[in-house]
């Protein structure tokens, strides 16, 4: 260990998959039923900007677990996984003698690799160890996507091997934190905790379902139906993927709505119970405890489902930071994923390596820094050219390669209905957003670059055809284990 004194014995993250954090209580909503997560919310340092790196889950969590942008470590989409070439904070952390540890879900290449764990519990990866091969089929993007999702084949009450999957996971994490408040003198450990929940399939046990009586709940907002024109790359995506056309019917929409609210709930019982073991086993003084997700889902907004777009539905991610000496209450600056690995280290007392993307959030909400930006990348299924977010105080830019840019201020359009950039009054602020983004990166260089390492697996698995049938349709199936 570093002669820095560490602020805490150990950390543990817990990261949930697909919860747009408005869909909470302390997101703001009256319908969502929360109430761990709030506790937790009023516990912490709550930061009300947080965006992932990218809107998808396999590049968001690389992003995560290295500290760089996705065109900086270029695992670009769900086929092309994070392997422990690029090092990670586990890397790092276990270096300076800190014990790291997962349980659940990780979404890296596989669990044979080095990728900074000493240790993982109920590990899950990619499919096979290689993913949604036909995702990285873009170049160019076929006409249509297969259709084979499915993703509302099966929706409402009952029981997934996902549902079960997180009762597991969090009954691990009782577990670990228990054994951790028996030992007397381990070293400093750190725990990630990887939630399925909410992402699909949708579905939920009937008790969580309950509270969300479908037909109580409004349509989603921005229907393409009731008059909303989707952006043209936008467009091209919806319909690759036609995932709206698979729901067809407002009553299905609804269920689907409610199953994702349950699903919520759902993961909310499952955090509350590894909060509860924290705070009753004497080690609540001694532990940052950090909740976040990988990134949203646009549950109906502009007919779009799941995620992959640059809107907050998709890239929005709630970020809860609860320690010793952290202030509480919300913190309006921009904020990533990016920041976990610094957090991690500055816990530890142990100096960030040089180059990472973010910066502890122990510290950010002091700083005060309105115009910190932050960026999120989709290079990934469905996308025709690369898309960028670029989110610097209120305002937030779409720049999409080859298509017209948007630009948002959420200060006055939180829903981000009213897109500015071809008002005249905002000409100034698209040109210095613009400007920006171009210091940070070459968009066409990116999504080049993107294609490029694309093209290379396609090729590996036989070209565009054959690598169309390479990789699991919808959601990464649990590991089944042997009796």
């Amino acid at each position: 260990m570093t002669d820095r004194t560490p602020a805490f014995r150990q950390v543990i993250v817990i990261c949930s998959d697909e919860h747009d954090p408005r869909h909470s209580g302390f997101g703001g909503s009256t319908v969502v039923r929360t109430p761990n997560l709030d506790r937790l919310a009023a516990q912490s340092a709550n930061f009300t900007r947080c965006y992932t790196p990218s809107p998808i889950c396999v590049p968001a969590r690389a992003s995560l677990a290295t500290g760089l942008w996705v065109h900086q470590h270029r695992f670009w989409d769900n086929a092309l996984a994070y392997d422990g070439s690029v090092p990670s904070y586990g890397h790092h952390l276990r270096s300076h003698g800190v014990r790291v540890e997962s349980i659940g879900k990780l979404h890296y290449r596989n669990e044979e690799l080095d990728t900074g764990f000493d240790r993982q519990i109920e590990a899950m990866h990619l499919a096979e160890g290689t993913g949604q091969v036909w995702g990285s089929v873009r170049d160019p993007l076929p006409d249509e996507g297969r259709g084979g999702a499915k993703l509302f084949k099966e929706m409402g009450a009952g029981e997934s091997e996902y549902n079960r999957f997180d009762c597991r996971v969090a009954a691990e994490a009782v577990r670990w934190v228990q054994e951790r408040a028996a030992e007397t003198d381990g070293p400093p450990a750190m725990l990630f905790v990887g939630l399925v929940a909410p992402h699909f399939p949708l579905i939920v046990p009937g008790q969580y379902l309950d509270f969300y009586p479908p037909e109580s709940l409004p349509p989603p907002r921005l229907r393409p139906q009731d008059g909303y024109r989707r952006h043209p790359w936008v467009e091209r995506l919806a319909n690759y993927n036609k995932l709206d056309e698979q729901l067809a019917t407002d009553e299905r929409r609804r269920l689907a709505m409610a199953s994702y609210f349950g699903l919520v709930t759902f993961m909310d019982e499952q955090v509350g119970k590894i909060l509860d073991v924290v705070d009753r086993s004497g080690l609540a003084d001694d532990t940052l405890v950090i909740y976040t997700s990988d990134h949203g889902d646009n549950l109906g907004a502009r007919g779009l489902w799941n995620k992959s777009v640059l809107y907050r539905e998709s890239t929005a991610v709630p970020m809860l930071v609860r320690g010793r000496g952290i202030p509480q209450g919300e913190c309006c600056v921009n904020t990533s994923l990016v920041d976990i690995a610094p957090t991690l280290m500055d816990a530890f007392g142990l100096p960030a390596p040089a180059g990472l993307a973010g910066e502890s959030l122990m510290h950010v909400k002091d700083a005060g820094r309105i115009d910190r930006w932050v960026l999120s990348e989709y290079h990934a299924i469905g996308s025709p050219t690369a898309a960028f977010m670029l989110a610097r105080g209120a305002l937030k830019l779409h720049e999409y390669v080859d298509y017209p840019p948007e630009l948002f201020d959420l200060d006055k359009d939180p829903g981000e209905s009213n897109d500015l950039a071809s008002s005249p009054a905002q000409a100034h602020d698209l040109h210095e957003m613009r400007a920006l983004l171009r210091s940070i990166l070459d968009p066409l260089v990116v999504d080049r670059l993107a294609k490029d390492d694309q093209n290379r697996l396609v090729v590996q698995h036989g070209g565009r055809e054959a690598a169309l049938q390479v990789g699991k349709f919808g959601a990464t199936p649990v590991r089944q284990k042997p009796f």
